[in-house]
């Protein structure tokens, strides 16, 4: 399989689970992922230099929980966005999203090749879609290019573990057991679920993804573990 063919697939799986992806989500992190979206979105806010007429991109947008997040971050910090852009290869995802945000535009589009023009965005987001992005570097590229400099690029992601002591056998056990079988029983698809602790392994480690967003220009301001490292959040500026 080449990787437009992977990705096709990729995207296919996403139409498919559209429907209950925000259910199963709140079910299998028990909400814990709503804190750690708020974190994300509190912590760039602190780090940006600007907080007027603000533009947010969010990538691999799904059904629009990020922009919800960075709407009602920014007005607890005194922040004002002026523009909301979702982007995302699934028009599934996007025709949920659209139900539930209509303060945004919406894009389908892949990461790496959006129609989004150079020097766009203040804030460019991606929660728990880089690692399904195939032609990654090239997507990092891509975020670099529709930054504003100074912009802030938010990763939001499961990444690899290096750690293999007892914690880390708990979460691959959660991951590797639990997990795809009960976002199969909410989901009915089982292979989408199944299809997520795989990715995971054959994914970075934080450190690797974050040498690849040195390589396309960015500077690491800001990394943090979440939960036993089960999440990671990494804030880099151009």
């Amino acid at each position: 399989m080449d990787k437009q063919q992977k990705q096709e697939k990729i995207v296919s799986m996403f139409d498919e689970i559209a429907s209950t992806y925000d259910v199963t989500n709140r079910i299998l992190s028990m909400g814990i992922d709503r804190s750690w979206r708020k974190r994300a979105c509190d912590r760039t806010l602190q780090l940006l230099d600007r907080s007027e007429d603000l533009t947010v991109l969010d990538v691999a947008c799904g059904t629009g929980d990020m922009l919800q997040w960075w709407r009602d971050r920014a007005e607890a910090a005194g922040a004002k966005i002026s523009r909301f852009i979702g982007v995302d290869p699934s028009e599934g995802m996007l025709k949920v999203a659209k139900e539930k945000v209509d303060y945004a535009e919406f894009v389908v589009a892949k990461a790496q090749e959006m129609p989004i023009g150079e020097n766009t965005a203040d804030i460019l987001s991606i929660s728990y879609g880089i690692r399904n992005v195939v032609d990654r570097q090239e997507a990092i590229d891509e975020f670099y290019r529709v930054l504003k400099p100074g912009g802030m690029v938010v990763i939001l992601e499961f990444t690899k573990r290096e750690d293999r002591g007892l914690k880390g056998k708990i979460v691959d056990f959660y991951m590797h057991n639990v997990l795809p079988t009960l976002g199969g029983l909410v989901s009915r698809n089982y292979a989408a679920y199944r299809y997520l602790p795989d990715s995971i392994e054959g994914f970075l480690t934080t450190g690797m993804l974050k040498n690849e967003l040195e390589t396309a220009g960015f500077t690491v301001m800001h990394t943090q573990a979440f939960s036993m490292g089960i999440s990671t959040l990494l804030i880099a500026r151009k």
